[in-house]
């Protein structure tokens, strides 16, 4: 059972990181899929996300989780340089599956092929500036379980030829989850989690078989920042895909959404916490294998969420109260 609320475990690996980790999504700035469908968060100042990284470990933030195609590599690339001598001291996850086109930041396909895998691993370490990453996950979340299956034994090799410290996958199904389960150095499922839209077969799954549940969307893509307006031109939020809820068309945040957040603001901002912060400190309070990983574009976010770690994880009174408020929702609210 961990005891410093500050740091986790790292699944099985017995690796420590801190208990807040940070999404670089946001970070790798604009792209798209061929159809022109916006998949970034808009348009970035990689100075201020350089910035923004540095201040981060300032903060004691060690676990930073990004993915080759986070702006068709461009994310890789601007940790890489943001992490420069202090690479060492952090824990890198990254992820594989998708196939994209660097130059003109468009996401081409997919590619669930055992050969891809080292391809794929090959140049996010060039981008990255690293000669290993620590966790490597699977990035497509509905790839089929058998051919997922070759894929962990993949992994297997990699881990033994240390290039990889662990693996995962990230997908919101517990049935393919444990698939990769079964390979002795999985040591994560990524998933989404966040007050509004709970896990509980994937948390169980992962603290029975001691995995880390590395927890993305935990701020539900900035709804429980404090978000409410429309998103601009580049942002995936403008034309919210049938995965993403909360946005209604686009228009800005849904009503449902909003209605439900203001019903647990009360218990998430006590403390002195940010709406933010209490959204963390659900998912802490929630299981102690998660972590979860909000993404960031300036040293003004970064600040706010690292400063979650101070203040913890809730107590179990106030995770009880949200619990009863949760009971009376039913099924999470579509987009309009």
């Amino acid at each position: 059972m961990e005891t410093d609320s500050t740091t986790r475990t790292l699944g099985r690996s017995g690796i420590r990181v801190s208990a807040l980790g940070f999404g670089c999504w946001a970070i790798g700035g604009e792209w798209q899929d061929a159809d022109g469908q916006p998949l970034g968060w808009g348009r970035v100042d990689d100075e201020e996300s350089v910035r923004a990284v540095r201040r981060a470990l300032d903060l004691g933030v060690t676990f930073f989780d990004t993915a080759d195609t986070y702006g068709a590599g461009h994310s890789e690339r601007v940790l890489g340089r943001a992490l420069g001598k202090h690479r060492d001291e952090v824990v890198v996850a990254t992820k594989w599956g998708n196939v994209f086109d660097e130059e003109t930041r468009t996401l081409t396909g997919a590619d669930d092929s055992p050969a891809y895998v080292r391809r794929a691993l090959t140049a996010s370490l060039r981008r990255l500036g690293t000669d290993h990453v620590d966790l490597y996950q699977l990035h497509l979340s509905d790839a089929d379980p058998v051919r997922a299956a070759e894929l962990r034994d993949v992994c297997e090799e990699l881990v033994g030829e240390g290039l990889i410290r662990g693996y995962g996958w990230s997908t919101d199904d517990p049935d393919r989850a444990a698939v990769f389960a079964e390979g002795p150095h999985c040591t994560a499922v990524q998933h989404t989690l966040n007050v509004l839209q709970d896990a509980p077969r994937l948390v169980a799954l992962a603290e029975e078989l001691r995995l880390a549940a590395v927890n993305r969307s935990p701020l539900a893509m900035g709804l429980l920042g404090g978000r409410r307006a429309a998103a601009g031109a580049g942002d995936i939020r403008s034309r919210p895909p049938a995965w993403l809820p909360g946005f209604g068309d686009g228009a800005g945040a849904d009503a449902a959404w909003v209605e439900r957040i203001e019903a647990v603001r009360s218990v998430l901002t006590s403390e002195g916490r940010t709406l933010a912060q209490g959204a963390l400190a659900w998912i802490w309070a929630r299981s102690p294998r998660t972590i979860p990983i909000p993404g960031f574009r300036s040293v003004a976010q970064a600040e706010e969420n690292a400063g979650a770690l101070a203040k913890g994880p809730l107590t179990a009174e106030q995770l009880a109260g949200i619990v009863r408020l949760r009971g009376r929702w039913g099924a999470p609210p579509g987009r309009s």
